[in-house]
């Protein structure tokens, strides 16, 4: 399979504030003793980590691509938030060499062969820019969105923060889908949740809420797959 190309596109942005999701959200959660020993413990990381992947997050995909077929051979494929980058890796192994894997991040991804990795904002227009110029002005069948803010414990900030990240990943969604393609998010389920999926409701024929059993039962974390959009 082919090398992946890099896209170092930087513009500063608050959002950047925001979407260190992952890595630091890691960080904020390793200080807790009870939290990394279940982590250490949990049969999604055992897994992930045998099978080479960078996040146990990749089963919650994998669940739901084996359940509702949205991620074909040959998909051209838009991965938003892709740090660390376990969606893109399984991803590129499904669309094959005849598909494409656009991964886009605020954090720098280690590569991944075959994955096109733009480093960047994606709401700022350079960004956009340079993506269009990686699909070559083409709509993309598939957009994932794994984005989560850094989670402070404080609901009232932390559910706001993002429901405002899964607003900007349906928008981008909507530019560049073809007209049956699939919408997959995460969402958090609290404040602005309903209103969230009344507006892919009206963006989208068909919308489906999953709860993957890689997602801690605890979290509030499920996921949202629209697909089929509709005219406007």
């Amino acid at each position: 399979m082919q090398k992946g190309r890099y896209y170092p596109v930087k513009y500063p942005s608050i959002l950047g504030i925001i979407d260190m999701a992952k890595n630091i959200q890691r960080a904020h959660r390793g200080s807790s003793g009870r939290w990394m020993s279940e982590h250490l413990n949990d049969e999604f990381v055992k897994k992930a980590q045998k099978a080479g992947y960078r996040s146990r997050a990749v089963y919650k995909l994998i669940e739901v691509v084996d359940k509702d077929k949205f991620i074909k051979r040959g998909d051209k494929v838009l991965d938003l938030g892709a740090a660390p980058g376990g969606w893109s890796q399984v991803t590129i192994k499904i669309v094959g060499k005849s598909g494409q894997v656009i991964a886009s991040d605020m954090l720098d991804i280690k590569p991944i062969n075959g994955v096109d990795f733009l480093l960047g904002n994606f709401t700022e227009e350079g960004v956009y820019k340079a993506l269009l110029d990686i699909t070559m002005s083409k709509k993309v069948d598939v957009v994932l969105s794994d984005m989560a803010p850094n989670m402070s414990g404080q609901l009232s900030v932390d559910i706001p923060k993002s429901m405002y990240l899964c607003e900007l990943a349906l928008d981008m969604a909507i530019k560049t889908l073809t007209p049956l393609g699939y919408f997959f998010v995460k969402v958090f389920q609290g404040e602005g949740f309903d209103e969230f999926v009344k507006s892919c409701r009206s963006s989208f024929y068909s919308v489906t809420i999953r709860k993957p059993k890689a997602s801690r039962a605890r979290s509030k974390e499920v996921y949202l797959l629209a697909n089929k959009l509709k005219s406007s």
